[in-house]
């Protein structure tokens, strides 16, 4: 199993378990109120029977005081469903009905000695039976004892039906956790798979990018420690050397810019600067590279725009896209500045007449070591400059759009959000 698959699996364990732990402590918790509140609710019933007993018991001994003939026993009349009723004398002997159990005759002692007694037990059919037994006295003011008898069974049955539906809902709760957790961690654990392939990505570009300078070098060493000492061909060895070395170093150099970026350890500053001043020195810049390839470098409008940001790496990016503009235009071309200062926005323009690019490939240019088609691999560079401009962008909260024409040219936009000026700028 791959490790992604056992993070997203372990993960989804972790979701179910602890839903677990919380539906079993919620659980647990419902199960003893409910419990709780039911037992009160049978021994509230009990004593609601009892009373009523005991009125009975009064209204029997009245009339059986009144009365010269038959009268209707008032305890016999009486009748709740799921109660047994039982009235005592002190003594515990049986009044109605003429026989009791022994542990009843016990609880109606136990409660003509302290007033009322509360008592469980098992009956020989394993049902667990309640009772609830009172002292009080008659119209006569002769005590009785008063016991009511409940079957626990009903009980039983409201927990057995609570467990039941609970454990229903649990499980439904417990696949639909499994099911939304596992796509919530696939979800989640997405951004990682991508960064993981992007990662595989850039290493392979990376190493494939590093080899050949790397074989030249090691080649041109080779071949030059196995041939005699020429001081004209020596020179043109160590020419070629230091050229691969240069272009290394700016691989390097270019890979350890973006795993900065990537890791968040360059440090952007934040001051206030003006973007044509240091639109000025990325021009000058890239003069030399644009004479030595016969383009005509221009600047046009020239617009004041003060923005806020980090002077040498908005200077990288500008340098990076007159750079790019300067190589992929052929010999007698031209290559346009801009500047506009308008809506809030301090915009660079940079427009050559280069080569242009394929419509299809406008998507990728800011992916890293992507060079397009092959007729652009012939500039030197690998592929990391755009990467490097849009990171650069990005930081300083601007926006980087490319416009392509194929065999006509390419047209760079650069918005940055302007800052007002409270004062005009110094002339240099």
């Amino acid at each position: 199993m791959q490790p992604l698959a056992r993070l997203r699996l372990r993960l989804t364990l972790w979701y179910v378990g602890i839903f677990l732990s919380i539906l079993g402590l919620l659980g647990g918790g419902l199960f003893i109120a409910v419990s709780h509140r039911v037992s009160r609710q049978l021994d509230a019933s009990l004593r609601a029977a009892t009373s009523a007993l005991i009125q009975a018991a009064r209204v029997r001994e009245t009339e059986q005081a009144r009365a010269t003939g038959l009268v209707a026993d008032a305890v016999d009349e009486l009748h709740i469903p799921d109660r047994s009723l039982y009235l005592f004398d002190l003594a515990g002997r049986p009044i109605k009905p003429d026989a009791a159990a022994d542990w009843i005759r016990d609880a109606a002692r136990e409660a003509a000695r302290t007033g009322w007694a509360d008592r469980d037990f098992e009956t020989p059919t394993d049902h667990i039976v309640r009772l609830h037994a009172e002292r009080f006295a008659g119209a006569a003011d002769r005590p009785y004892v008063a016991a009511v008898v409940a079957d626990r069974l009903e009980l039983d049955d409201e927990y057995a039906s609570l467990i039941r539906a609970f454990a229903a809902a649990a499980l439904i709760a417990l696949l639909l956790v499994a099911g939304s957790g596992y796509v919530l961690v696939r979800k989640s654990t997405t951004p990682i798979e991508q960064s993981m392939d992007h990662m595989r990505r850039f290493m392979a570009d990376a190493a494939h990018e590093l080899r050949t300078p790397v074989t030249l070098l090691r080649t041109r060493a080779e071949v030059a420690l196995g041939e005699d000492r020429d001081a004209t061909r020596d020179a043109a060895t160590f020419g070629a050397i230091a050229r691969e070395s240069a272009r290394l170093g700016d691989i390097v150099g270019e890979l350890l810019t973006l795993a900065r970026a990537d890791a968040g350890e360059r440090a952007i500053a934040r001051e206030s600067l003006y973007l044509d001043d240091v639109a000025a020195e990325a021009v000058d810049a890239v003069r030399a590279l644009a004479e030595h390839r016969r383009i005509q470098l221009e600047v046009g409008g020239f617009e004041e725009a003060r923005i806020s940001g980090d002077a040498a790496l908005v200077r990288q990016l500008l340098v990076i896209v007159l750079d790019n503009a300067v190589k992929f235009t052929p010999a007698g071309g031209h290559v346009r500045l801009d500047i506009a200062a308008q809506d809030g926005c301090a915009s660079v323009v940079v427009a050559d007449t280069g080569v242009g690019i394929p419509p299809e490939q406008l998507p990728r240019v800011f992916e890293r070591f992507y060079r397009g088609e092959p007729s652009r691999h012939q500039a030197d560079g690998a592929g990391l400059g755009l990467a490097i401009a849009r990171w650069i962008a990005e930081a300083h909260g601007a926006r980087i759009e490319i416009g392509s024409t194929p065999g006509s040219g390419t047209r760079v936009t650069i918005s940055f959000p302007l800052l007002s000026d409270p004062s005009p700028k110094e002339p240099s």
